[in-house]
């Protein structure tokens, strides 16, 4: 981003995370973990933890969202989680909006929904919580739901993440949009919210150096990634019908083959998905440096997104011109070019590439590279 460089820090990022919660504890009445069972957010829990403990402040209030298709080690532990002492987990399994990326035709799921059970990928957990405290008029994303499951506007709340800058340019932004508590935010959909990044600063390396140095427990579902030749930057526990996760949803066929049979039959699409999610077929692959024979390229753009269902090329469509929009302020209107190799650039091929794979979650931006040094991801 123009106008910021990036700084390391000399300072002890575990440090810098327990004082950021500690403030936590002493600003807002009450402190939930937004606890997913990846890998940062048992950072967060475990940290906020030893916090609460310190502070007298146990039990620590955590909230799981259960999305149905995930790894059965995932299962297992959240299920250890919901068993430790001083930790109150309340284990949601409600039919959520979920983007489904296999289809076009039918471009959301419900994990749970009850018209589909029976095609559930598995029972629900014993602990399962199927309604909320405030029921929502329609079924909306998990991020939405916050005013839902926490209810007491009197009391002034904020919400533990495991959101970290390393991960994306987007998450990256948020971050640097203020001087002066930077890792806290509003929650735009519940005004007495705050979203807390208490972790935003680490790398990968730090957050998986914490449950070796502290004893912490974990997934085991990263250790069956890590003997499927996954790399520690690319191993993610979300499931992975969506935009960002779905180049690797052939991975479950090969790692959970018993749990891959469900997944095909959940969510249209996923089978095909699963073959050629990496293929130009769902935009994969260098993007290209002209334009398609016999168009210009907003022809082309035009014409990807006329191929979404008429209810969705608005939202495609809307997405693009953003973009533009966006492009048009940082430079005064300057020309779109065609094909450009700068990561700070837009050009016609990201916008084509946007047009043809949606981006119904506003999480792409065009400024990616891919690295396992930086461990972000590049959409090409």
């Amino acid at each position: 981003m123009a106008g910021f460089t990036r700084q390391r820090t000399t300072e002890d990022v575990a440090e810098l995370a327990r004082e950021r919660i500690a403030d936590c504890f002493r600003r807002f009445d009450r402190v939930v973990v937004w606890f997913s069972g990846g890998k940062d957010s048992t950072v967060v829990l475990d940290l906020a933890y030893e916090v609460a403990r310190s502070m007298g402040r146990l039990p620590l209030e955590a909230v799981h969202w259960d999305e149905e298709a995930i790894h059965p080690e995932t299962v297992e532990y959240v299920q250890r989680v919901s068993e430790r002492d001083g930790i109150s987990l309340r284990w949601f399994c409600y039919p959520v909006k979920h983007r489904n990326a296999c289809s076009r035709e039918e471009p959301w799921w419900y994990p749970w929904a009850p018209e589909d059970e029976a095609k559930w990928c598995r029972p629900l957990p014993a602990k399962a919580i199927t309604s909320l405290p405030r029921t929502p008029s329609e079924r909306l994303p998990i991020p939405q739901l916050n005013g839902h499951v926490l209810g007491d506007r009197a009391c002034s709340t904020v919400v533990l993440t495991g959101i970290r800058a390393q991960e994306s340019l987007r998450r990256l932004r948020i971050v640097m949009m203020k001087e002066h508590d930077n890792w806290l935010s509003q929650d735009p959909y519940a005004p007495h919210v705050m979203i807390a990044k208490p972790i935003y600063d680490w790398t990968t390396e730090d957050v998986w150096t914490a449950p070796r140095l502290f004893g912490w427990d974990y997934n085991r579902a990263y250790d069956v990634m890590t003997l499927a030749g996954v790399s520690r930057h690319g191993q993610r526990v979300c499931p992975p019908y969506g935009e960002e996760p779905l180049q690797g949803l052939w991975r479950y066929a090969e790692c959970w083959p018993h749990l891959w049979e469900k997944m095909i039959a959940r969510v249209p699409g996923a089978a095909t998905a699963g073959r050629y999610s990496r293929s130009p077929l769902y935009g994969f692959g260098d993007r290209r440096k002209e334009p398609p024979v016999g168009m210009t390229w907003q022809q082309a753009v035009h014409a990807a997104i006329m191929k979404w269902p008429e209810d969705q090329r608005p939202l495609v469509a809307a997405r693009v011109r953003q973009e533009i929009t966006a492009h048009d302020g940082r430079t005064g209107g300057a020309p779109i070019k065609g094909h450009v190799t700068g990561a700070e650039e837009l050009s016609w091929s990201f916008l084509l590439m946007l047009a043809e794979r949606g981006d119904f979650k506003g999480r792409r931006t065009m400024a990616f590279k891919q690295t396992e040094e930086e461990g972000t991801t590049r959409y090409e």
